[in-house]
């Protein structure tokens, strides 16, 4: 049984309130509609089109709060922080991402995505990749979509040397993870009182 159109039509804002990363796809599935249904539905409730919803975000993020890099710096974009603490980014996979052999993409553009995020969420004005242990655990394509998330991990970081453990998903499957050893010039205890 459908859904009426005005109660899709809430769901659909409360869904996107909920994951603005969602793209019309998944949300065409979410409510067994058709992509179309979906595009026609956020343009009748005023609501951008993802692209558009992420550029958003991630600009006011980049302008509000990180201090390491500058936007271009950045692989993939930022689109929610909490500097010293954690951090979002996508990277949608496209063919210039990929072997053209097999499609599938080059390991260093999921490493630049998790290692620029890892020295983005830091709060200091320089922070450098120390060490890294990556793993990658599954295959990425063109037209994967990657989430990363950032966690500091406080309870292991001193002085001048703080890791962020980065998680990277392509539809809430893990297909990348990477531990970062990082160097900062701010004294972490300082910054902690």
């Amino acid at each position: 049984m459908r859904v009426p159109k005005r109660e899709r039509q809430r769901q659909l804002g409360i869904s996107l309130e909920q994951n603005p990363f969602l793209t019309d796809e998944e949300l065409s599935r979410q409510f067994n509609v058709s992509v179309q249904t979906i595009r026609l539905d956020r343009l009748e409730c005023g609501i951008p089109e993802l692209r558009e919803r992420l550029k958003t975000v991630a600009a006011r993020t980049m302008e509000a709060e990180v201090k390491s890099l500058q936007s271009d710096e950045v692989i993939g974009e930022i689109v929610d922080i909490e500097l010293d603490k954690r951090a979002i980014s996508i990277f949608d996979v496209s063919e210039e991402h990929v072997f053209q052999r097999n499609g599938i993409a080059r390991g260093h553009h999921l490493f630049a995505q998790a290692n620029s995020l890892a020295v983005a969420v830091l709060d200091d004005d320089l922070a450098l990749t120390v060490t890294s242990t990556l793993h990658f655990l599954r295959p990425v394509k063109a037209g994967d979509r990657v989430i990363a998330r950032a966690i500091v991990d406080k309870d292991r970081s001193n002085d001048k040397r703080t890791f962020v453990e980065v998680f990277s998903t392509v539809e809430n499957e893990t297909v990348f993870t990477g531990e970062f050893e990082m160097y900062q010039t701010t004294d972490q205890s300082r910054r902690k009182s």
